[in-house]
């Protein structure tokens, strides 16, 4: 296996071997993404010689035997929705094509201390709304393991770049599944914490009752060690829990006994591709031959998750985007006028069509008319998606199904149909309705040779025994292993 498909965690332990040094690993990355990324257009930004310096201080400390932080010298990259001080962060939106952040978001700020390189901003559906990276303002990030399909949305370029091989790990957001959809989708893993266990600060809101931050990476032990890092109480984010961080990678291995898994009937329904459905089952297969008791559960309300989600979501985006006028900072209209029109062609000039969508219908559902009939009867029906999965955890340890209904598909195939694609997060929004823990690790490739992926839910801050559940299937696999070619 070459450097650039290893590990976050066999790259530090080659580091500390002295078998290498991060600015190799860091020039290994940049050449590989100057050989790629014109094919799989991950990379919104590439700050190569800013990465070599980083790299290079690591380096130095190193050399000196000054102490290390827990990811020292090893690239990252980070979605093109978290601020990076002295970085342009432009959401992928023309409307802030040209904003460089004075700051740093809570989750750099650490990947900082503990010696990260940061190596680029990714690609991402603009104002992360999308499910396949098609609408970003820019250009359309590619699956690296079929050009021609599309690698998930809105953390489309966080997880393509990983399954490339550009970098060995990245950051992305979860609204409704955009980190847990593109990493099934790519053939890695991408995990959504509890709603509150990652700072928010710094990451430019689409509906913040929702948002979370969360890694991409080959396998679990880099994904551990990656929230040991970002995870924990934040002063500058009022939504963030003061609860202990466990020590992730230190209880990865450690076998559950008597596991019982639920198995919701509601997501072996219709519209469920054959193939998913059956490297899914076969992954509950191995569960039990390891001893896991399976128990079907119901969770009644997730029929209404898609119907929810998108009058919340909008509902917040529509107030959370509201400040792009054109008058603060970022782009505005050429087009000389009064107040009202300027910030009409401003706003209708600078924000691509999904987006203009999702304001239109958040601001219907928030007006007085609609206010009670569709914003707050979806707070009702959102209640009760959380109250199916507080009894469903009364009775299993965690929940598994599909992450995605399908493989990843065709690029356009479904950019005029926006109701097609809200169905392709059926599987993933639920879990940020209910505020709970979820993880897309790969389980199979369909015929076509498209990954699969294995949802793993769990109940609030229960992350690390969803990652020793997670492990329990990676241990017994080899999916995790496998590398896109490009």
């Amino acid at each position: 296996m070459s450097l650039i498909e290893k590990t976050a965690v066999e790259l530090l332990q080659m580091q500390s071997r002295g078998e290498t040094t991060s600015e190799a690993i860091t020039t290994a990355f940049l050449n590989t993404i100057q050989q790629v990324d014109s094919k799989i257009k991950a990379f919104m930004t590439v700050e190569a010689d800013k990465a070599l310096e980083q790299a290079r201080a690591v380096d130095a400390k190193r050399k000196s035997g000054a102490p290390l932080g827990a990811f020292a010298g090893v690239p990252i990259a980070i979605k093109d929705v978290l601020c990076t001080k002295g970085t342009r962060t432009s959401c992928s939106s023309k409307i802030l094509e040209n904003f460089v952040p004075p700051y740093d978001a809570t989750v750099v700020t650490r990947l900082r201390e503990a010696d990260a390189v940061i190596i680029g901003k990714t690609n991402m559906d603009e104002f992360a709304m999308g499910s396949s990276t098609e609408n970003s303002a820019y250009f359309t990030t590619r699956n690296p393991w079929d050009l021609d399909r599309i690698p998930g949305g809105s953390s489309g370029g966080s997880a393509a770049c990983v399954a490339a091989c550009e970098v060995p790990v990245s950051l992305g957001t979860d609204t409704g599944g955009s980190i847990r959809q593109p990493a099934a989708l790519c053939g890695i893993v991408g995990i959504k914490p509890t709603y509150g266990r990652v700072s928010r600060y710094g990451l430019i809101a689409f509906a913040s009752s929702l948002d979370q931050v969360g890694p991409f990476t080959h396998d679990l032990m880099d994904n551990a060690l990656l929230m040991e890092i970002i995870s924990g109480r934040d002063p500058k984010d009022s939504t963030s829990i003061d609860t202990p961080v466990p020590k992730y990678t230190q209880s990865l291995n450690t076998p559950i006994k008597d596991l019982t898994i639920g198995v919701p009937k509601e997501f072996f329904g219709e519209g469920l591709d054959s193939e998913v459905e059956a490297s899914v089952k076969a992954a509950l297969k191995e569960y039990e031959k390891q001893g896991a008791k399976l128990k079907e559960v119901s969770l009644p309300h997730s029929k209404y998750a898609v119907a929810v989600y998108y009058l919340v979501a909008t509902a917040e985006a529509s107030s959370n985007l509201a400040r792009f006028e054109g008058m603060h900072y970022g782009y505005r209209t050429p087009t000389k006028g009064d107040l009202v029109s300027t910030y009409s062609k401003t706003r209708g000039e600078g924000f691509g069509k999904e987006v203009q969508r999702r304001i239109m219908l958040g601001t219907y559902a928030l007006s007085a008319e609609a206010r009670s009939d569709y914003y707050l009867k979806a707070l009702k029906v959102r209640r009760l998606i959380k109250n199916d999965f507080d009894v469903a955890f009364k009775e299993c340890d965690v929940v598994i199904g599909p992450t995605s209904p399908c493989a990843a598909f065709k690029m356009g195939e479904k950019t005029e149909n926006p109701l097609a694609m809200y169905l392709n997060d059926i599987y993933t929004i639920s879990c940020n309705l209910a505020g709970i823990a979820g993880i897309s690790i790969p389980c199979g490739f369909t015929k076509n040779k498209l990954p699969i992926g294995l949802q793993i839910l769990a109940g609030p801050f229960e992350e690390e025994k969803m990652f020793r559940v997670a492990r329990m299937y990676e241990a017994a696999t080899d999916w995790h292993l496998k590398r896109a070619k490009v």
